[in-house]
């Protein structure tokens, strides 16, 4: 496997530097490239009935919207370091950028599910390769003096993205129409695409490797990886393993992941360079990763989810709730950005997880009169904490390979956060179900036919009822009861979720001081 990083970036030195401005607002326009990629994961989440609508599809089917784009992302991601080093950063840039924003164009045209499905899975493929390759380039091209802030820019975009996208994307369809949740994508698309391309000429392509390309391996991975997220998406909603498709694509998914390994690990240049792992520091920088991929995707799921279904909160209120965590993330990025010049990156990231494990902490007192003003502080805290976890675990992770890794260590360092996130997702939606159910079966055994509160509601309830309405009060009541039960069971599996999320941050934040004091390769091997 030595032979699969033999190829040594053409640059080895701080490119921004050297070239000034015209270097750094390139990676802007990069950075905003990987925000539109990260984005559109989640913008859609929120106008899920008004696509169903707009595409005569069941539920079952529009929920592929969102799950075709993560599967095809999800292939691409680990792909992109190959790729870098053999088309160059600035091709594989612009043709990801491109074509994400033609498939852009084509998604709010689309016309059937069908077709939305393809042009789904297209943007997310092809749009893939953004996110690993800005995070490789804002350590190939920034000095130690840059670095840090570059990467807390990055890591303020990758979790700012799926944080505020179910909000905007329900803005965007409310004010326009679902097919904005796209369109919106082509002018920024097309001036990051022209800008990448003019100005990112950073790196020399190495076309050899395309003699090397790894075609068996490309398969096995993308059937592996493909049906892995499959599982995990759908697993929840079809009682996992109780369902002959799961059981047979779950088989599917070790058998090829075996077959892929066993070829990556036995090629002289695999198309998946697994070496990085080898680097105890990073492979533990990983494990947070996927912990720190639960969080953030974790609480996005369940805290607006939380909202709609108990609160009744429209797509706007969400907005204006999860806010509050976008707002202190930004206030937070360029504190961490500047301390991570000064202090031992294992404390930032301590800190971060302690901050994440009280916020999840004070969500475990959730009822159905909770405030806005109740939830700002839980925010507030998981904004500061997000932005000082993803600073120091990827920092720390990067900086502790040699430059020769960096773009395929990208890929696999963002596969792993991506897969602790659906895997989060996936164990948080059966815990719901579950937990619910639970309480549910609890309350019921608890509203005994003599039990005096119950009674009381129920006399009260007929009496209003027979005042106001004709029909059955009896009924009414026990209907309403019924409704407000359930509504108190779902409460306490919330609850439930986030008493696991905070002891899962806490457990993970001991971790963090196995990984040994952090040594900057980058810093002394670029130089």
């Amino acid at each position: 496997m030595s032979d699969a990083v033999a190829t040594p970036p053409a640059i080895i030195r701080p490119l921004a530097e050297e070239r000034g401005p015209i270097v750094i607002f390139g990676f802007f326009a990069m950075v905003l490239g990987m925000f539109m990629a990260v984005l559109d994961i989640q913008i859609v989440s929120a106008s899920l009935t008004q696509i169903q609508a707009g595409l005569s599809a069941s539920p079952s089917e529009v929920s592929w919207v969102q799950t075709s784009y993560l599967i095809a992302e999800v292939v691409m991601i680990p792909l992109s370091g190959y790729l870098a080093r053999m088309m160059s950063t600035r091709v594989l840039y612009t043709i990801s950028a491109a074509g994400f924003t033609v498939a852009s164009f084509l998604c709010g045209t689309a016309t059937s599910i069908e077709e939305m499905m393809l042009y789904r899975a297209i943007q997310g493929f092809i749009g893939g390769a953004m996110i690993p390759t800005v995070f490789a380039t804002s350590y190939i091209i920034f000095g130690v003096r840059r670095r840090n802030a570059a990467s807390a820019f990055v890591g303020l975009t990758v979790t700012l993205a799926p944080t505020i996208g179910p909000a905007l994307g329900g803005y965007i369809t409310d004010l326009f129409s679902w097919h904005w949740l796209f369109f919106i994508n082509i002018i920024p698309g097309i001036i990051v695409t022209v800008t990448v391309w003019l100005v990112m000429d950073i790196d020399k392509p190495d076309w050899s490797l395309w003699k090397n390309l790894d075609f068996e391996g490309l398969i096995y991975l993308a059937i592996f990886l493909g049906t892995f997220q499959y599982v995990l998406e759908e697993g929840a909603k079809n009682e996992w393993f109780h369902d002959a498709d799961i059981r047979y694509l779950a088989l599917i998914s070790v058998v090829s992941g075996i077959a892929f390994f066993w070829r990556t690990l036995t090629r002289n240049i695999p198309i998946v360079d697994l070496s990085p792992f080898a680097n105890r520091t990073f492979a533990m920088a990983t494990i947070l990763a996927f912990t720190l991929g639960v969080g953030l995707f974790g609480i996005t799921y369940l805290l607006p989810l939380y909202l709609g279904r108990i609160q009744q909160f429209s797509s706007m209120q969400i907005g204006e709730t999860l806010w509050v965590n976008g707002i202190f993330m930004f206030m937070t990025a360029p504190i961490v950005g500047n301390l991570a010049n000064k202090i031992d990156l294992r404390y930032i990231a301590a800190f971060g997880f302690i901050m994440m494990g009280a916020s999840s902490w004070l969500l475990t007192d959730l009822t159905t009169e909770t405030t806005y003003w109740d939830l700002f502080l839980p925010q507030a805290m998981r904004g500061v904490g997000l932005m000082s976890t993803m600073m120091g675990v990827q920092t720390i992770a990067m900086q502790s390979l040699n430059p020769m890794q960096v773009k395929g260590a990208a890929g696999l360092f963002n596969l792993m956060r991506n897969t602790g996130g659906a895997f989060g997702l996936a164990i948080l939606n059966t815990q719901l179900i579950d937990r619910t159910n639970l309480h549910w079966q609890r309350l019921r055994e608890a509203l005994t036919a003599g039990d005096p509160q119950a009674a009381g509601f129920l006399e009260g309830f007929a009496a209003r009822y027979e005042m106001t309405m004709s029909g059955d009060s009896a009924a009414a009541a026990l209907r309403v009861l019924g409704q407000i039960t359930f509504q108190q069971a779902s409460v306490l599996a919330f609850n439930d979720l986030f008493f696991m999320l905070t002891f899962g941050f806490v457990a993970t934040m001991l971790l963090i001081f196995l990984l040994g004091k952090p040594v900057n390769r980058l810093a002394t091997e670029m130089h």
